[in-house]
């Protein structure tokens, strides 16, 4: 989860050490989104849409991309708490550009659909989404999951022979590995980014749940999550060894929520690099 008492005061933090500035920040949202992330060498023709997703719970409002011909691999994208936006349609579309069939969810739509702020405009208050954040829980995490996979499985664009892959930010790290544990046959690959409660005191805590899979991790980890929580790292990796799953874990030199590019502290080097390490991973696992 995003730590709202925090938020502003490592926003400014990386500001002054260099990493981002208002200046920079506020021309990159001017200049639009569509600027910020490289282009993909050798991009696989698209098709994109906005689909509709039964659910238990309601209907789910989603951004489906993937390759215009033929079938790819699946991926359940989780985003971060200021949920289903353009910035991460655009980090979806770009997925689907390197060979995969991506499904971008509303994670708040038990409250109603998206309704992001237009391209080149801030997101809003952290404040303002953690009521919607706060509705979602381990019994969502699964059924939605469960739902979106099931989904995924009836589309001709999707390989049914090859594993799916889930990645999730900021909030959506804990539900990413919840997915694996949702449906263990099918997950093959989890990229958890700024995820916030992945090993929690609980029984049910995401990081027990996803070692009773089969799948691969990467569990990109802020330098300032790592900070308040620096033993957490050592647990994942100590309980991913003992359950014998593949697990690349490592902390990154930037702040909680550094890898969307409409983010305050976007750090396009190190997005890069995770999102570098992501596709190596779906390359093996999928």
């Amino acid at each position: 989860m995003c730590d709202i008492d925090h938020f502003e005061d490592d926003r400014q933090a990386f500001e002054a050490r260099g990493l981002v500035t208002r200046k920079q920040f506020g021309a990159m949202l001017g200049a639009g989104i569509s600027v910020l992330l490289p282009s993909v060498a050798n991009a696989a023709t698209v098709t994109e849409s906005d689909v509709t997703i039964k659910t238990p719970d309601g209907e789910c409002d989603a951004y489906f991309v993937h390759p215009a011909t033929g079938n790819a691999p699946a991926v359940v994208f989780w985003p971060d708490i200021f949920g289903l936006r353009p910035a991460l349609r655009q980090m979806g579309k770009r997925l689907a550009e390197s060979g995969y069939s991506v499904l971008v969810v509303n994670p708040f739509y038990r409250s109603g659909k998206a309704k992001p702020a237009a391209a080149g405009q801030p997101n809003p208050p952290i404040q303002e989404m953690m009521p919607l954040a706060q509705k979602l829980n381990e019994g969502t995490h699964m059924t939605d999951a469960k739902a979106f996979i099931a989904w995924l499985d009836q589309q001709p664009s999707v390989n049914k022979n090859k594993k799916v892959g889930t990645q999730g930010y900021c909030m959506g790290g804990p539900i990413a590995f919840r997915t694996a544990a949702a449906v263990p046959d099918r997950v093959g690959a989890v990229g958890s980014f700024h995820g916030g409660g992945l090993a929690t005191a609980n029984p049910n805590s995401p990081h027990l749940q996803a070692a009773k899979t089969k799948a691969q991790f990467l569990i990109a980890i802020a330098q300032n999550d790592d900070t308040r929580a620096p033993k957490d790292k050592d647990t994942l990796k100590e309980t991913f060894e003992a359950a014998k799953l593949p697990a690349e874990i490592e902390v990154y030199g930037a702040a909680h929520g550094w890898c969307p590019p409409d983010s305050q502290v976007y750090n396009e080097a190190l997005a890069e690099k995770a999102w570098s390490r992501l596709l190596a991973l779906y390359s093996k696992a999928l």
